[in-house]
């Protein structure tokens, strides 16, 4: 596969009132075009701090990181971001909220009816058609995160973050989305970088699940490749003993290594 976003000894230290604090140390990461990467570890261990690294939203304070060759140097439409929260304007509708990213990405190259066939595929892609003109208060909060997602792709990025999605939603929702994702991202061969505290979604979702060791001054611990195939589906995934050992050996890291660590 393609090498895409490369992570070269990036370091990040922020300036507190009691000094510098080391948030994360010696961070190393090639991430190949089309590969879904999970990144999970216990709270405080700069997975939220890297993923806003990779998005531009904070320089490192050492290091590197490049995407398709380019450094990173702040925020860019070749990275979409989808927040646990959704970020809707509530003022806007569904079909609004996707258009207004779409025309600050591609007024300058396509007409109005290009824009609007664009947003209106985006909305299609995650099974919203029907709810285009619902404002946010209108719909449920997967629904919410279904359009975060779908604006995010509508921009095309070279790489989609996703700072744990579907944290704030009810199981049920949750797993649903979790399928959607999958569906969503083999359709689109997109690449993605994904935050979780979730051991179950890390191993489902990603063809490698990068562990971060305890903060401070937190690094990649290690980096399990998931030998499972695609489609996944989630009730054969239960029972599969490829699955069931990926799971183990995540929770092993995070519960045994990390915890004796701290």
């Amino acid at each position: 596969m393609e090498r895409y976003l490369s992570i070269e000894q990036a370091g990040m230290i922020f300036e507190t009132r009691n000094g510098a604090f080391t948030a994360l140390r010696d961070i190393n990461l090639e991430i190949h075009k089309g590969e879904f990467v999970t990144l999970i570890g216990h709270s405080g261990c700069g997975k939220s701090t890297l993923l806003n690294l990779i998005a531009g939203l904070t320089d490192p304070t050492s290091g590197y990181l490049f995407l398709s060759g380019r450094q990173i140097a702040g925020p860019g439409p070749d990275r979409g971001v989808v927040f646990q929260n959704h970020s809707l304007l509530p003022w806007l509708t569904c079909f609004e909220n996707i258009h207004l990213a779409v025309e600050r990405v591609f007024a300058a190259t396509e007409s109005k009816a290009q824009l609007r066939e664009r947003t209106a595929r985006a909305l299609d892609l995650v099974g919203l058609a029907s709810a285009s003109e619902k404002r946010p208060h209108e719909i449920s909060g997967g629904m919410k995160q279904r359009v975060g997602i779908a604006r995010a792709l509508a921009m095309e990025p070279k790489v989609l973050l996703m700072d744990e999605p579907f944290g704030a939603l009810d199981a049920l929702t949750r797993a649903r989305l979790q399928d959607e994702l999958m569906r969503i991202v083999t359709a689109t061969g997109s690449t993605v970088v994904m935050v979780t505290h979730d051991v179950d979604e890390a191993v489902l979702l990603a063809d490698r699940v990068v562990m971060m060791t305890n903060g401070p001054a937190a690094t990649i611990g290690e980096i399990l490749s998931v030998d499972l195939p695609r489609p996944r589906e989630r009730l054969a995934m239960a029972s599969d003993p490829r699955y069931l050992a990926a799971r183990k050996a995540v929770l092993e890291f995070l519960y045994q290594k990390q915890l004796k660590a701290a």
